[in-house]
């Protein structure tokens, strides 16, 4: 029986779903079925869907990611795997990650294909890597850490279209899509009552909604420890895929989309927040801060670190140029929003899809065939991925979060402006 959205709730914010893993059986033993409930039309309309905007998918993606590092037991295991810890390693286990996400809306869906193939891998790799990880004492892959990695890849596009430019083209193209990753989290071992994909789109939203406001918000608003170094390896390893790419301004625009209180970006949103801090001093002096734990809810997770205070003022609301968080970005991270927000603006029209998805495309294509951005960090032969293959592996001393939070010397104008 289909379970109701507060069932679900209660069952994935369970202790079993920590402790059933993602697999039980051995790598050698596993095995791939087509679930009873697949529908190939809307699957293969949700793939039509995708291309019809796969640039701002692929970039809701890449925030998605960004965001599923903030969960501790998510975080722990891939510090433990040794293959996110540095800029290469993690440029070979993320573009590996792209390119097997890409194969999925490529090729059919049936036993044999790519897509079927590219999905036992990586079925496959999360089951070594959760074995390892229990051998080591750091824990398992389990269940739910499965279904928080799910919205990673499709939350923050159900939750907030409008920010990249995504509209339905046809009708049902929603629930196709939500279809669509309903059936690759079960072939990658989800469970239907761990699916944070649900039978319609409607009751999706509102699963990632309550993901977002009681998993994401929080750990994103208190981030635990190596949280800022796997990102950082990340969003530079990610710039040899998309050279936009800033690094400071994509970790503003993760909160931002997470909606981590302070991290604003709209003048409603800035008008908002003025009245929540007004509503909380209660007409207390306007010189007294707020706390930013009093705007979010208790992680309904284990494991997050102690919440840190900091304080919020009415005073740094009155414009989004006094924003404390906006003000500590660099001029290029403040470039790179702006350029995404009109980026998002042109995406909504036919010749901005077309135009920026066939930029995408292109650059599908070289990362498979010629990678030429890697080959002066990495080398011309270690730029290339080969999906089916292991990840490597080093032993890079992952650095703690108050690293990252030194003061920084400022940057000479030519550097600042340097990204254009």
């Amino acid at each position: 029986m289909d379970l109701s959205v507060e069932e679900y709730i209660d069952v994935l914010f369970s202790k079993e779903s920590t402790e059933k893993p993602s697999d039980t059986k051995k790598p050698e033993e596993l095995e791939m079925r087509i679930p009873e409930w697949y529908d190939e039309k809307k699957f293969n309309q949700a793939r039509r869907f995708y291309w019809d905007h796969c640039f701002q998918f692929s970039n809701s993606m890449l925030v998605g990611l960004v965001a599923v590092f903030a969960v501790p037991s998510i975080l722990k295991i891939l510090i433990s795997t040794r293959r996110s810890n540095s800029v290469y390693t993690s440029y070979k286990r993320y573009l590996s990650t792209v390119l097997h996400t890409v194969s999925w809306f490529e090729h059919e869906f049936k036993p044999g294909s790519i897509s079927w193939k590219s999905l036992m891998a990586v079925r496959t790799r999360h089951v070594k890597a959760s074995l390892a990880s229990k051998i080591k004492g750091v824990g398992i892959i389990s269940q739910r850490d499965l279904a928080i990695t799910q919205f990673g890849f499709i939350g923050i596009s159900l939750l907030k279209p409008d920010k990249f430019g995504i509209q339905q083209l046809q009708p049902g193209d929603w629930e196709a899509y939500n279809h669509f990753w309903r059936t690759i989290g079960y072939a990658i071992g989800l469970e239907d009552r761990y699916n944070i994909c649900r039978a319609t789109f409607k009751e999706t939203q509102e699963v990632c909604h309550i993901l977002k406001d009681r998993v994401f918000k929080p750990c994103l608003t208190n981030v635990p420890e190596y949280f800022e170094h796997l990102s950082r390896c990340l969003l530079d390893a990610m710039w040899c895929v998309n050279p936009t790419i800033n690094i400071d301004g994509l970790l503003y625009l993760t909160k931002h989309l997470m909606d981590v209180p302070g991290y604003i970006y709209t003048e409603t949103e800035r008008a908002n927040l003025q009245d929540k801090i007004k509503d909380m001093l209660g007409g207390q002096s306007e010189d007294i801060g707020v706390d930013v734990n009093r705007f979010i809810l208790e992680p309904a997770i284990e494991g997050c670190p102690k919440p840190t205070s900091r304080l919020l003022y009415l005073r740094h609301y009155d414009s989004i140029e006094t924003i404390p968080e906006y003000q500590s970005l660099p001029f290029a991270g403040k470039y790179r929003l702006a350029i995404i927000t009109l980026f998002s603006a042109f995406y909504t029209t036919y010749w901005g899809r077309l135009y920026l998805n066939i930029n995408f495309k292109v650059t599908i294509f070289l990362l498979k065939y010629f990678p030429f951005l890697a080959f002066p960090r990495f080398g011309y032969f270690a730029s290339f991925v080969n999906v089916f293959e292991e990840d490597p592996t080093d032993d890079t001393v992952v650095k703690p979060n108050s690293e990252y939070y030194k003061p920084k010397p400022k940057e000479p104008w030519y550097k600042a402006y340097l990204p254009f």
